[in-house]
């Protein structure tokens, strides 16, 4: 009888629980309303507060590596790609009618359907899955690492490329046709 008194249990949350459960909750707030709003630049300052709250998710469990991959790579490099496309493309900066094409019924249809199938395939993949606490942490700078230059190499790279193709094709279509042609030199 102490000794179940003494161990803390699911009904007393460390201050570490209670920090990531409203952590939690405040990214997918954000990621909420980033999906929601009208407004493309603040759909993507809302990304900024989402990919900021999963560094900092990832900062509670200890994988300072990855926290910090996700900082640079993700709140520093994509959405700064994602705002200078917006930039040069001159996308609408108010409210836009083409945000919304009024099939929101099917999209959140859609959204919950493949929830449910990432929470079953997740479910069922770590069903028997155990974490072996006696080797090294999993989110440390060296499993990370090998983690990543193993499996995660050639993903890595075609997500690159396929970002430099959005950044060309924005240029691309942010420069004015003046229908005119150039004649011969």
């Amino acid at each position: 009888m102490i000794l179940a008194a003494q161990s803390p249990g699911f009904l007393s949350p460390s201050g570490v629980e209670i920090a990531f459960l409203l952590v939690g909750l405040v990214t997918l707030g954000a990621a909420v309303v980033t999906v929601t709003t009208r407004q493309l630049v603040h759909a993507a300052l809302w990304l900024v507060v989402t990919l900021g709250g999963l560094a900092v998710a990832y900062l509670l469990l200890t994988a300072e590596f990855i926290a910090w991959v996700q900082v640079l790579i993700y709140v520093g490099s994509v959405v700064v790609l994602l705002l200078f496309g917006l930039m040069l493309t001159k996308a609408p900066i108010g409210r836009s009618p083409d945000a919304d094409s009024g099939n929101r019924p099917v999209a959140l249809a859609v959204a919950l359907a493949a929830a449910a199938a990432l929470v079953w395939v997740v479910v069922d993949a770590f069903r028997t899955t155990w974490i072996d606490l006696d080797g090294p942490a999993q989110g440390s700078t060296k499993v990370s690492g090998e983690i990543l230059f193993r499996y995660w190499v050639l993903p890595f790279e075609a997500l690159s490329v396929l970002l430099l193709a959005a950044l060309v094709g924005a240029i691309v279509l942010s420069r004015k046709n003046t229908g005119e042609k150039e004649g011969p030199r």
